[in-house]
């Protein structure tokens, strides 16, 4: 099955009264905390889901941005929005589903039947279907979640990895040759790790492209199927989306989640500039 559910699959699901729960991920860079645009209309039903504290955990900057939160804080938000065990979550976000492919990536390791709408409320909306202004509150859940942190490396993980597979750097490619740096302390890349922007596999709508261009676009940096694959970025966001992509192909992938953010901050680490691996 997909990892992508079309808006109007999404709606007949409803219709039919199967178990869905509909996230509301609505999170960027420039505005990390999606509330308000939530409450001004957003898929009936649907709970906001706030990245930075459910999707992530804070510490020092040396963790990153972004680190993994635990399984236990995990399964509270899951709770909280209304998740039983056996039920669909479908999750959204209005940003070409970067921010929601960080709930997939984390849901599915912990065992939950998850997916991507297609489009985001963008293409919920311009398929003619309705939106709420209420603040979603269910009822608890129930859902009991696996221990998440499998698909994840370490930085030391992340810094061996180009030895034995390919490392791929998803940020814009002007970040990843050293050219700018908005965010971190220092600008570049990892060494060994090749730019493929997670971009690239999407097309205006935010909709994945064909697996045929999709499997085209990795090869063009030695990635076919079999091939070991990890992936970086800002701070463990758009990396999650890189491995949603290429689960969509059939290729597992790993995140580094502390990715740049974390790597920019911990002293000691060497750094790449330019358009080649380094």
């Amino acid at each position: 099955m997909s990892n992508f559910v079309s808006p109007d699959e999404l709606s007949d699901l409803r219709e039919q009264g199967a178990p869905v729960r509909v996230i509301d991920v609505r999170w960027r860079l420039d505005r990390p905390d999606g509330h308000a645009e939530y409450l001004e209309g957003h898929i009936p039903g649907a709970v906001y889901v706030p990245l930075d504290s459910e999707l992530a955990t804070h510490g020092e900057a040396s963790e990153g941005r972004h680190p993994l939160p635990s399984t236990e804080t995990l399964q509270r938000a899951v709770r909280r929005w209304g998740v039983h065990d056996g039920d669909l979550v479908v999750a959204y976000d209005d940003a070409k589903g970067l921010a929601a492919a960080r709930a997939w990536w984390l849901l599915r390791q912990a065992g939950v039947d998850v997916h991507v709408l297609e489009g985001g409320i963008r293409g919920w909306i311009a398929a003619g279907h309705d939106v709420d202004t209420a603040d979603e509150s269910p009822e608890e859940g129930t859902a009991v979640l696996r221990e998440i942190g499998d698909d994840a490396l370490s930085i030391d993980e992340a810094a061996a990895f180009p030895a034995s597979g390919v490392l791929l750097d998803v940020r814009a490619p002007e970040r990843y040759r050293g050219e700018t740096e908005p965010l971190d302390p220092i600008a570049g890349h990892i060494p060994g790790a090749v730019n493929l922007p997670t971009m690239l596999h999407l097309d205006a709508d935010g909709r994945i492209l064909d697996a045929a261009t999709v499997r085209a676009n990795l090869a063009t940096v030695g990635i076919a199927e079999g091939t070991r694959v990890a992936a970086y970025c800002g701070s463990g966001v758009t990396a999650a989306h890189t491995a949603l992509v290429l689960d969509e192909v059939g290729i597992d992938a790993k995140v580094f989640p502390g990715s740049w953010s974390q790597w920019s901050n911990t002293p000691g680490r060497p750094v790449a500039t330019g358009d080649q691996p380094g």
